[in-house]
């Protein structure tokens, strides 16, 4: 089982290479680190579960945050991507996955397809 989680935040048109990545990926589960504002405008698919997180707490908070919503969600391979959001949204997440002992394959949409990178 291979499941994709994704900062789904800001950056000019990252919203749409998080989608093209959700639906051109073979995924059994997406998990999409986002905040309230997203989970109530980005359309998803049925494999797909918006987890709304407070973006404004602190660092370590947010990866505590996260670590939380995620810890009884993570039964296959892991596969990451950050290209939408911020530095500090990728570090608490990575900081999670890490703490919850998840290795972890960093995937891009590529002008070749879905990639790891």
């Amino acid at each position: 089982m291979t499941i994709l989680i994704a900062c789904l935040s800001t950056g000019k048109g990252t919203w749409g290479h998080v989608s093209r990545l959700v639906q051109d990926g073979t995924w059994d589960k997406v998990y999409l680190i986002t905040n309230a504002y997203g989970k109530e405008n980005f359309n998803k698919n049925e494999k797909t579960e918006l987890i709304d997180v407070n973006m404004q707490q602190g660092l370590k908070e947010l990866r505590d945050e996260i670590k939380e919503k995620l810890k009884d969600k993570l039964d296959g391979e892991v596969a990451v991507n950050f290209v939408s959001g911020t530095g500090r949204e990728h570090m608490a997440l990575i900081a999670a996955l890490l703490q919850l002992g998840a290795g972890i394959r960093l995937m891009a949409l590529t002008k070749d397809g879905v990639e790891e990178v």
